[in-house]
């Protein structure tokens, strides 16, 4: 079951383009957006054989002391990627030396993060309460009792919290949990989520704290993890949040199942998101498709029909009519205005984010792989920009995308540019972000490209 567990949290990750935290095997990653092809870096490529070359401990052992001197925010895998490279890279300019992999270089960094790990006083056991096994800064979280069903662990001050939880079977369910813990209130903003058959996890703010939780389904129950703590503390703390994460086994002492032959991969996040404007006509951000030579959408070949340099307007024969287009805003932007984003996601819906369009017309939202060319509505449902592009290797926390600044299209280009395709936009007229993005949700697109 513990595998099984796990095997479905990284499926799930998988399928949104995240690099799962609390997963202790490597999965197939989604498509990143197209790019254009580059020579190899023969400095990275020398970097992984060297890496690649160590036992699996060594390497493991290598990404978890990254972790702990806050280089690498992401999960301890034993596998080679740009974030363990850049992350080595990181490490080796701040301590000031000159290899990234030798006897030496491995010695300094091993020693650097068991001195940060033994500072937060960090031991991984089991806690009896829950029957999880998970690792704890002992000596930042000194307090420490029992919750119904298992324990919880405070700093003196009591600006973090840990807790491990677990639930009967038959006493609740994950669509319970999720449904409670996802409930809109005005004190708390949930800035991720995903559910799937064997586990969920959120994150959420205040104005003063940041969460993660995490709970997993076995067959002896509900067992989950729960992270609270003050964001004054998220510079240093983030660090002990990916590495409490990677620690936690819910179900440590469930026999591993038979493994499940995935006969059709999980659907690959698109290569960027697209507005249907009118029949057969996409709007999305020429960023965002730069280098895809042949765009699709829903399974149909799409032709640039119409193109400048921060928009494309794609043809697509026999898609189906959408609504009329959204209003555009007329007006600038406001410091730190709140705004939605509406993105596609694998599998083709569509999924909304809430945001913040600041004064330069750049938005800071917790978007997902695929979000380049999204479009943004204002607090009154009008069409405010498209994100331009989104990086092909996110930073993640805790094994999600926070929150982070992207650049975006200005409505008024928007405008001039639909007018010069012959596409006509509605004038300005009341309603809210809400209703706009039920409205128009048929009308976001995911592209793919074909290599």
């Amino acid at each position: 079951m513990a595998r099984r567990v796990r095997a479905g949290w990284m499926a799930g990750c998988a399928a949104l383009g995240l690099a799962p935290v609390l997963a202790l095997a490597q999965a197939p990653k989604p498509a990143a957006p197209a790019a254009k092809t580059t020579a190899p870096d023969p400095a990275f490529e020398a970097a992984k054989a060297a890496f690649e070359a160590l036992p699996e401990a060594e390497r493991r052992g290598v990404q978890d002391a990254l972790v702990w001197t806050g280089d690498l925010n992401a999960v301890v895998t034993g596998t080679f990627g740009k974030r363990t490279y850049d992350a080595l890279s990181a490490y080796r300019t701040r301590s000031g030396g000159t290899a990234l992999l030798d006897a030496a270089a491995r010695a300094a960094l091993l020693k650097a993060g068991a001195a940060a790990r033994n500072q937060a006083g960090f031991v991984i056991k089991p806690d009896p309460g829950s029957g999880t096994v998970l690792g704890l800064p002992e000596r930042l979280l000194p307090k420490r009792g029992p919750i119904p069903g298992g324990t919880r662990w405070q700093s003196a001050d009591g600006r973090i919290t840990v807790e491990a939880k677990s639930f009967p079977p038959g006493e609740t369910s994950l669509d319970a949990v999720f449904a409670r813990l996802t409930a809109p209130t005005p004190e708390r903003r949930v800035t991720y989520k995903l559910q799937r058959p064997d586990f969920l996890v959120v994150t959420a703010e205040t104005a003063t704290g940041k969460s993660y939780i995490r709970y997993a389904a076995g067959e002896t129950g509900l067992r989950g993890l729960t992270l609270g703590y003050d964001k004054g503390l998220a510079e240093t703390f983030d660090r002990v949040v990916i590495a409490i994460a990677n620690s936690f086994v819910p179900f440590p002492n469930s026999a591993p199942a038979t493994p499940v032959v995935r006969l059709v991969p999980p659907p690959a996040a698109p290569a960027a998101t697209g507005l249907t404007v009118a029949a057969g006509r996409v709007l999305t951000s020429a960023a965002a498709l730069d280098g895809c030579a042949s765009p699709r959408v829903g399974g149909r070949s799409a032709r640039i029909a119409t193109r400048e340099a921060a928009l494309i307007l794609l043809d697509v024969a026999g898609l189906p009519d959408a609504v009329a287009p959204p209003a555009l805003r007329r007006e600038g932007a406001v410091s730190s205005e709140a705004v939605l984003v509406m993105s596609a996601e694998a599998g083709g819906a569509a999924t909304a984010a809430p945001g913040a369009l600041a004064a330069d017309g750049r938005i800071t939202a917790p978007l997902q792989p695929g979000a380049g060319g999204a479009p943004i509505f204002d607090g009154a449902g009008h069409l405010t920009g498209l994100v331009s592009v989104y990086p092909s290797a996110p930073r993640m926390v805790a094994g999600v995308v926070p929150p982070a600044r992207y650049d975006a299209v200005p409505a008024e280009r928007i405008g001039a540019f639909l007018a010069s395709a012959g596409v006509t936009t509605t004038a300005a007229t009341g309603g809210t972000a809400g209703a706009t993005a039920a409205k128009l949700a048929g009308a976001i697109v995911g592209i793919a490209c074909q290599p």
